[in-house]
């Protein structure tokens, strides 16, 4: 409350003008503590939905149309793009720094091994960035950006949709070796799988349901090669199928692409599970999913009730969404996703 001196009476006595100054200073002492309170609470704040609905109003469809007009284009870049997040809040949480270019004094996460020669649609992450700064100059994160096109990807290929939480900044490291050790790999165990995700908060059951991703995209012959060929828990001619492009010989077609999910590479939906029940998962650590373990009624579930995996789906998310942010003063607002400012 603002208190205007011509608002107090002539006739007060001197010793009661000096109270009232007193009085006004205390107010002053008190109103800007509380100011600062509030900047504190800001710095601290956690994400919210609308964060950026006064400084970036047209925010969300911005990014949809740049998605929408990438997936139209070729519609596995949707599953790219979603995957870009999933090993971005795997390093170190949800901050962009997968979006960092390597250069002769940096090295980033694009080289790692569950990244290179796989890792695609920054061009796609960039155009969204181009499009957003020529509307909202210096407000919006790289990291934002990458999570509401996750979503849009989603949602553009027939899955869920969910109100994206924002209000993340940008990371200006990034980490390689944590690349290496922390995104699970296409070989890994059930016990690494639940062991991977466990590191970063998420539930045995937000895994399973994570996995779902893989009912769209394509994966390389390198990281199924061994599958299709050794492994027994398979469906004869499921692999029959995949080793007619892909050939036993390592080094030979290794970057020979395949369907994760062999009904609908291009839809997402919960075929992907009804693939595992059938032995048609495309990498080992699908198959592992339903192989016998702890995770086998899980998969079941999801393979017969679609609209439970779209649940579960999009409620994980959201959780893997809030992995490690950075908030407030925390980080920088890049101007290009590929360089720190």
């Amino acid at each position: 409350q603002i208190i205007n001196s011509k608002s107090i009476p002539k006739s007060l006595s001197s010793s009661n003008m000096a109270s009232n100054n007193l009085f006004i200073a205390i107010l002053a002492i008190v109103v800007t503590l509380s100011l600062q309170g509030d900047n504190n609470n800001v710095v601290q704040a956690q994400l919210t939905t609308n964060f950026y609905s006064t400084s970036c109003p047209n925010l969300l469809s911005t990014v949809r149309s740049t998605v929408k007009s990438a997936v139209d284009s070729q519609p596995r870049t949707g599953a790219s793009i979603l995957r870009l997040f999933f090993h971005d809040c795997f390093v170190n949480g949800c901050d962009g720094s997968i979006l960092l270019d390597d250069t002769s004094s940096f090295t980033g996460e694009q080289n790692a091994n569950p990244n290179r020669n796989s890792a695609r649609g920054f061009n796609v992450i960039d155009n969204i960035k181009t499009a957003v700064e020529a509307a909202c100059p210096g407000v919006v994160s790289c990291a934002d950006i990458l999570a509401i096109a996750a979503r849009d990807s989603v949602v553009l290929l027939g899955g869920p949709n969910w109100n994206v939480k924002v209000g993340r900044r940008d990371a200006r490291t990034a980490s390689q070796a944590a690349a290496n050790s922390n995104i699970p790999a296409p070989t890994s165990s059930l016990s690494q799988l639940i062991s991977s995700f466990s590191a970063v908060g998420l539930s045995t059951r937000d895994m399973v349901a994570l996995s779902g991703a893989h009912t769209i995209g394509q994966s390389r012959c390198t990281n199924f090669r061994t599958r299709v060929y050794n492994e027994t828990n398979i469906n004869a001619a499921f692999a029959t199928l995949r080793q007619r492009s892909c050939p036993r010989a390592a080094g030979s077609g290794d970057g020979n692409l395949a369907p994760l999910d062999v009904n609908s590479a291009n839809t997402f939906d919960n075929s992907y599970f009804k693939n595992l029940v059938a032995q048609r998962g495309l990498l080992h650590s699908d198959q592992e999913l339903f192989n016998g373990g702890s995770t086998d009624s899980i998969v079941t579930g999801y393979s017969n009730n679609p609209a439970s995996f779209s649940s579960d789906f999009t409620a994980a998310m959201i959780k893997m969404g809030d992995i490690s942010p950075l908030t407030g003063s925390s980080g920088e607002i890049r101007k290009v996703c590929g360089r720190t400012n």
